[in-house]
């Protein structure tokens, strides 16, 4: 775990930012794109900060009951170093703390890393949306908090 390393409540524009230098995310959202997402839903946007550089974020937001965390990631450089899991640790603190049981997300097969991840840190696979490509498939992960 970092020593340095800070997780706070931040701006949309700050994960929007981060969004576009993560090699995973192709086609990034716009920053007009996620506001629009987030409009109308408790949402909760969190960014890591080490040694007061942003490095990492993790956007959600509640639907149906449940917390959905839509987006997140951390740079290549700072990977390996626990900070996605701090993250994710803060964001179950706050879905618990504010009365929610569940957390949701999707994947895609080719995201191997993040598959083992959420299987790692309690996640369950719930559904699996079938695409042309195999590696294009939808993994929706679930876990109660």
């Amino acid at each position: 775990m970092c020593k340095n390393l800070q997780i706070l409540i931040g701006g949309i524009e700050v994960a929007a930012q981060l969004m576009k230098e993560l090699p995973e995310f192709e086609t990034p959202y716009s920053l007009q794109e996620m506001n629009e997402r987030m409009s109308g839903h408790t949402y909760l946007n969190l960014i890591a900060y080490l040694d007061g550089k942003p490095v990492g974020f993790k956007l959600g937001y509640v639907q149906d009951a449940c917390f959905y965390s839509w987006l997140g990631g951390v740079l290549p450089n700072y990977r390996r170093m626990g900070i996605a899991k701090k993250l994710a640790e803060s964001q179950e603190g706050w879905v618990r703390k504010n009365g929610y049981t569940t957390v949701i997300f999707k994947t895609r097969n080719k995201h191997k890393a993040m598959l083992l991840f959420a299987l790692n840190n309690g996640f369950n696979i719930f559904k699996i949306e079938s695409k042309e490509d195999v590696e294009e498939y939808r993994i929706w992960m679930k876990k109660n908090i």
